[in-house]
């Protein structure tokens, strides 16, 4: 065995992992893609604990399944215990990715729940009318035009809708039936898509407690841990307002999204 002096063994590491903002399949947002890399890197260094830091308003169900699903993996590979610590908002997907943790921590103020699904858009029908347009659609396949928002709702297409947001939302809802367990209350307001704030969230068994990241692992692991924390970087470029029109339009929807919760 190698003796070194006090001052040079290395002190025990939190890996904090940042998971700010929408999820969605796309540049801007949180994704599996851009993702998995900094979970891959922060399992790596070998720390006593990782610390989900939490705020999302959610979004892609399949994105938010894929990034829980890594952390889950690398967690039981690994054998590194996960704690996520949810800040304003860890709502539907971003509800789903606290799931990935062995232990939910919450905010008195945190809202929490949602576990729901839900699509959106719009109905423009009679609007090229209007401005002396016609919009010529070809399709090859009964079903493949589908929910055209500028012709009128037919009701197969919004039957079929709804049974593909049945489907998602009895996936969502057998994940954290899996990941909470007998912690769950048994409320039948669980999974209509109601939130909960606070110690409200944790009296349904949605979070185990209140408390604070850097508190929390200190009195875990000790005053002399160290933290280090992995998310996404921008480039260079992106810092200097290369990227200012999709920045701005990246801020916009996560300001949409944050704003259903009051946020």
């Amino acid at each position: 065995m190698t003796w070194r002096p006090n001052f040079l063994k290395k002190k025990p590491l939190v890996a904090v992992i940042r998971l700010q903002g929408q999820i969605a399949n796309a540049s801007r947002g949180l994704d599996d893609p851009s993702m998995g890399p900094i979970i891959d890197k922060a399992f790596a260094r070998k720390p006593v604990a990782i610390a989900l830091q939490i705020n999302s308003p959610g979004g892609s169900p399949v994105q938010s399944s894929l990034i829980a699903a890594r952390i889950r993996r690398l967690a039981d590979e690994k054998q590194i215990p996960v704690v996520a610590f949810c800040e304003d908002v860890a709502a539907s997907g971003g509800y789903w990715l606290a799931c990935a943790a062995d232990e939910i921590l919450i905010d008195p103020g945190s809202i929490v729940g949602s576990i729901g699904v839900i699509s959106a858009g719009f109905g423009l029908q009679g609007t090229l009318d209007k401005i002396g347009a016609e919009r010529r659609v070809h399709t090859a396949g009964r079903s493949k035009s589908f929910l055209d928002p500028f012709r009128p709702e037919k009701e197969e297409d919004v039957a079929r809708l709804e049974r593909w947001l049945t489907r998602l939302h009895a996936v969502f809802i057998d994940y954290v039936k899996e990941r909470r367990g007998a912690r769950l209350k048994d409320d039948p307001d669980l999974f209509t898509g109601e939130i909960w704030i606070g110690q409200e969230a944790v009296d349904q068994g949605l979070a185990d407690g209140i408390g604070h990241l850097v508190p929390v692992m200190k009195d875990r692991y000790g005053t002399a841990i160290r933290f280090r924390r992995f998310g996404p970087r921008r480039s260079l470029f992106a810092r200097f307002g290369a990227r200012i029109v999709g920045d701005a339009l990246g801020a916009v929807e996560d300001r949409a999204a944050f704003a259903r919760f009051g946020l």
